[in-house]
Order: structure tokens, then sequence, then C-alpha cells
């Protein structure tokens, strides 16, 4: 077997170090094609500087500064986090405002996908019974009531997908009319509300929680139909009529027949592309991902909203060092404002809890070569596409809330995987792509999660979890616009039915979690 050629990549003409590609790294003495001696061994990943770099000098990838050498660096040494000071956080004063216009997209047309039409316009890529609580008490129940569900009642309903407890750690204990008590809120309300769930709305309460249903789902929560807004429909464990623990059960299940012979009736019809509502994130990220996954997403983003869909993408301290990047976009200055506002509430929110961004990189970012969150920022940036930003959203809010129906949206969410996909599911996306390079087996019960490996290592090592390889990018297999239009094709087919995500074949489903910056009492 012959051995493969060296390889490193660099992302601008303009950068002085670039990541080694090979599998396993590259040892000492490894000469590269352009000639350069490795001094050092450098694990895949990681960063090798091209040019002697003084100290204090620049170091830069992706033509940004994502740090300064605090001692010499020789070329063909391994540049890693302990030889960097990480510059300071760009200030949020004197951004550049609106001020790229970039050529307008062709509009992609002729593309569908077979979903669910609901009440209120929006379209379901699944057809589920979710079952809210109002508090954690009762989250035991209804597990053993979903379960039940599943395997006595669910089989006589072939046209529903599945029935998912929508769980949570939030309504009692709480300061519930606390400033930022909102924001788990109408989380929970917005999550009930998801294009997946048909409209159906069904409760299951404790009873003394401070979190009441009525508080939960006011009047008008969900859109009226046949003239007449539907009543809430909830089971409460604390009424008299529940007389031991089985009678609590039968409760749940009597009331979750009838919400799932509604949902039977419903039958997949074509819709255009632009029904879906995608989520993209990024978890358990290395230095490929800006390389291979992330700017696949950022070519099928592009598809997306040419086809007149809407794209989320979040993580605020992900993206909070590239601001002037988004700020520059941004479709008009109010939204331009509405990001930097954004920023400026998390910056308070991070120095409240005397936490600095920093504290994002994690060890296993880290081992796989992304040295600050400077570096990794610029690497989740590119999974936004180049289309205008046309709208923001804060932690919890809907699209619809600020009226938006289309296009490339910023809604700001914390950076852990779960929060933003929780806020992400609150927003209303109906189909979610999650991007990794070291690995993680995320996935959600309420929306199909297509996951994209960055490296074709982890793809073959992680077979029956990875739905893409993007991998195949770096190892001059496939280009940026292949894997973008692989995706987007099978975004269609997964929104359709006609296939299963990984995620959903092995029913691998995180824990929803609510970000709350209220205090608790």
């Amino acid at each position: 077997m012959s051995t493969p050629l060296p390889l490193s990549i660099s992302m601008h003409p303009a950068d002085n170090v670039a990541i080694v590609a090979n599998d396993g790294g590259l040892p000492a003495g490894t000469v590269l094609p352009s000639g350069l001696t490795l001094l050092d061994k450098v694990p895949q990943a990681h960063k090798v500087a091209l040019v002697d770099i003084p100290e204090g000098g620049e170091v830069r990838r992706y033509n940004v500064i994502i740090g300064y050498a605090l001692k010499p660096i020789a070329a063909g040494s391994w540049v890693h986090e302990r030889l960097l000071q990480m510059p300071e956080a760009r200030s949020l004063e004197g951004l550049p405002i609106a001020t790229v216009k970039p050529p307008v997209l062709e509009p992609l047309t002729g593309y569908s996908f077979e979903g669910y039409r609901n009440a209120d316009g929006t379209v379901g890529t699944r057809n589920i019974l979710a079952i809210t609580t109002t508090v954690q008490c009762v989250a035991g129940v209804l597990d053993f009531a979903v379960r039940r569900i599943k395997s006595e009642l669910l089989p006589r309903y072939p046209h529903v997908d599945d029935v998912v407890g929508l769980e949570h750690s939030y309504g009692c204990g709480v300061a519930i009319d606390a400033v930022g008590a909102e924001i788990p809120q109408r989380t929970l309300r917005n999550i009930s509300r998801n294009p997946n769930f048909g409209g159906e709305v069904m409760v299951v309460s404790l009873g003394c929680e401070k979190l009441q249903p009525e508080r939960l789902l006011p009047p008008g929560s969900f859109p009226i139909v046949d003239e007449r807004e539907p009543a809430l429909d909830v089971v409460c464990l604390q009424d008299e009529a529940h007389v031991g623990f089985m009678s609590m059960i039968d409760s749940i299940m009597r009331q979750a027949e009838q919400h799932l012979r509604r949902l039977d009736a419903r039958r997949r019809e074509t819709v255009p592309a632009s029904a879906l509502v995608v989520g993209v994130q990024c978890g358990g990220s290395d230095a490929f991902s800006g390389v291979t996954a992330n700017p696949a997403v950022g070519f099928c983003t592009d598809l997306l909203v040419r086809a007149g869909a809407t794209v989320m993408f979040s993580e605020v301290t992900e993206v909070r060092d590239g601001i002037d990047q988004l700020t520059s976009r941004a479709a008009s200055p109010e939204v331009a404002e509405a990001m930097i506002e954004e920023m400026a509430w998390y910056d308070a929110y991070l120095d409240k809890g005397r936490v600095d961004r920093s504290a994002n990189t994690t060890p296993g970012n880290k081992k796989g070569g992304l040295s600050n969150i400077v570096e990794k920022a610029m690497g989740s940036i590119v999974k936004s596409g180049t289309a205008p930003i046309t709208g923001v959203l804060s932690p919890g809010q809907r699209l619809a809330d600020r009226d938006i129906s289309q296009g490339l949206v910023y809604a700001a969410t914390p950076a852990s995987d779960f929060i933003c996909g929780t806020l992400q599911l609150a927003a209303g996306m109906n189909l979610h792509v999650f991007t990794t390079g070291r690995g993680t087996p995320y996935g959600l019960a309420q929306v199909p999660v297509i996951k994209v490996a960055t490296r074709s290592d982890l793809a073959r090592r992680w077979h029956d979890l990875m739905d893409i390889n993007a991998g195949r990018i770096a190892d001059g297999e496939a280009t940026i616009e292949d894997i973008g239009w692989e995706m987007f094709r099978l975004m269609l087919d997964v929104a359709s039915g006609r296939k299963k995500t990984w995620a959903e074949h092995w029913q691998l489903h995180n824990a929803l979690v609510l970000f709350n910056p209220a205090p608790v009492t």
C-alpha cells in the first residue's frame, strides 16, 4: 500500500498557518509539497507555521488574526493554543452596518417535498403528537404514559410518526415573574407550536406548580380552526378524580387517543421547498469544520434561500468574534442593530456570571485543532452562506413573532448544542442539520437531524451515525458544491419521509434544555 502524500490546507493566500489533513497527522521531518519540512509532529487538523513568525507576530487563518505569538515560532513548527495570545473581542461600536450588497441569488425553482400542511400556514416534515408539560414533577408519569401510548395506541394510527413528551426542568422553584423568566416560558410555548406537531395541544400538569397551564398557553396561543379556538386540553395529576397512579395514566392515554385520531387523518401532500425551515448548528467542532462540512452547509444554505426557504444559524459566542462580518451582511440597518443588541445582551450575561468568551472552546475542540474561540468562530460563521441576513430572533421567539417568512435568519442562542437545538425548535424549524468533527450522537425526537461529518476518518468509524461525509472535500474526492447539493437533495428526501436519518433510525433523542437567565427561589 502506497503512503499517502502529505497534505496541508490553508484557507487564504494571506494565511501564515495551514492545517494538516492526513489521518493520524504527520511526523517531524515530513516534507510538504511546498518544500516546507515539519520540525514537529503535527496531529491531524492542527496548524503548522508556513513562515517564521516573530514573538508578538500575527497568526492568521481565514485571513483573520486568530492570535499573537507568545514566542518566536519557526516555519514548520506545530502551532497550538499554548503558543498564542487570543485577540481582544471585536468592539460592538463602529461596526460596518449593511455595507455588503451581495449579488442577487438566482431563484431556484422546481423543488418540492411531501409535507403536512398546518392551519397556521406552516408545514411539518413529521406528524407527531407532542405532550407538553408544565413542570418537571410530572416527567416520570408522562414517560410511563408515553411508553404505553407507543406500545398500545400508536400501532392503531399508522399515519402518526411518534409520540413525544416535552419534558424540561422548569416550572417551579423559579422566580416566575423575574426579568428573564419570559425566555423559558415563551420557549416552551413556542415549542408546543412547532410545525411537526400539527397544531394539536395536550398538556400534563401537576396542579400546584408556578407555571400554570393557562399561563404557559394563554388564549390565542394556537390558530382558530372551524371558527372556534381549541380548548386547552389539560390532564392535571392532582385532580381529585385521580385515585392511584394508574388512573393518571388512563387519563393521559384517553386524552392522547383523541389527538392521535385527528393526526392520523392527515396526509402528506406536495409542497414547495420554500416550506422548509432549517436550523443549522455545529457541535464537537474541529479545525476541519470550517474547511469541509460548514462551507458545504453554507453552500446548501444559499440553495435553500434561493428556493425561498428559511434558514436559521445561531450560537452567540461562536459568531461573536465575527460580528463585523454579520452586521455588514445585514439586509438593513435595523437587522444589524438587532444583532448588535443580542451580542451586547449576551456579553453582559457572561460578564454577570464572570465568564469570558474563551470558555467556549472545549477540550475536544482543542484536540481537534481549534486554538481559541476566534478560530472557531471563523469556521462556524461559514454555515450561513453568502445571502443577506434578513431577520433576528431573540431566545425563545418564533419566526412568526417577527413576521419572518423566508430567508437567512440569525436566531440568538447560547452555543450549547442542546440549548441551541431547543431554541431553534421553538423558532419553528422543521428540519435540523448538525455538523461535527470530533463526533457526537446528538439527536432530537421532535425533528429529523441530518448529521454531517467533517472528516472521513470520523465518517468511517461512525458509519452508522453520520448521514453525510463532508470529509471527501479534504480528501479531494468531492467539492464543496458537490456536498452542498447532496445535502440539499437529502433534506428533501428526509423532509418527505422517504428517508430516515441515522439519529431517527437509532431513536437518539437528547433532552430539551431551556435557557433560563432568571434566578431560582
